[in-house]
């Protein structure tokens, strides 16, 4: 039996300030062309809710629910979707392992980011299979982090990356598992003609994308729960973490500065 999903990031507000970054446009394009304005959605792993209450806006006939395992962090979600007058949607919490809903009940389960924090994700995405209707589709999108690409190139920011990848797999998750969605999704029980497998990319250029994206990732090293869980784990000192903030910090200011993250992609027809 899989353990409960962990979270190697945890919900301190450099983690939220990158979430809630993220729109359809941004995080979950391969979707668009599919979404109905009558669909029932479930948004599995939601967090802050901005991706999903961009779901509810282009569903005005249809409903979104999102789900998340955290109490705190659906708040704001909440609290975003009064904000923007949003009625067919709502939060409430849930284990993507054993979702509490009852077999084809959505048109459309999308999850993004979600399937590289649990260490089974073919069970995973078999829940999000079950809850989904005959002819409805699983969306998903999740990072491949040792494909992140970084011109100049910069030997601080590759250990960076190691040292990620380290510790997102001490907690049982895959975080290169962008590349391999397909084959999750397959051992799931789609069929391979079942399953549309794309890329994705987040890339980081302007002054401004460099500023946001390098000092979050500053701030997480040195205040979220990934600095807990490199220290417990025995991979990085408080010396250690901080060098690598300011590895970030400096990379914010190369004047020729950019970053690219690569994301698999998937619709995956019931």
């Amino acid at each position: 039996m899989p353990n409960e999903p962990s979270y190697v990031h945890g919900h301190h507000s450099s983690v939220l300030r990158s979430h809630s970054w993220r729109t359809v446009e941004n995080s979950c394009p391969h979707l668009l062309p599919h979404m109905r304005p009558d669909a029932k959605i479930l948004d599995v792993g939601c967090g802050p809710g901005t991706i999903t209450c961009d779901l509810a806006q282009r569903v005005p006939q249809g409903s979104v629910i999102g789900v998340d395992m955290s109490v705190d962090v659906l708040k704001g979600a909440e609290k975003l979707a009064t904000e923007q007058n949003l009625k067919n949607l709502s939060f409430t919490t849930g284990n993507i392992y054993s979702l509490d809903y009852p077999d084809a009940s959505f048109d459309i389960v999308h999850v993004h980011q979600v399937l590289q924090h649990i260490d089974d994700p073919v069970r995973g995405m078999r829940e999000l299979r079950r809850v989904t209707k005959p002819g409805g589709l699983v969306a998903c999108r999740d990072v491949d982090y040792a494909a992140t690409l970084w011109y100049p190139e910069t030997l601080g920011l590759k250990k960076w990356c190691e040292l990620y990848q380290t510790v997102a797999k001490s907690t049982g998750g895959d975080p290169n598992i962008g590349r391999r969605l397909h084959a999750v999704a397959r051992e799931a029980g789609f069929q391979r003609d079942q399953i549309d497998s794309t890329v994705g990319t987040w890339c980081f250029s302007t002054q401004e994308e460099l500023d946001f994206w390098c000092n979050m990732w500053a701030d997480r090293m040195l205040n979220s729960e990934f600095k807990v869980k490199a220290k417990q784990g025995g991979f990085a000192t408080d010396d250690k973490l901080e060098r690598f903030a300011q590895i970030w910090r400096s990379f914010a200011q190369e004047k020729d500065g950019w970053c690219t993250l690569i994301h698999g992609q998937l619709i995956c027809r019931v």
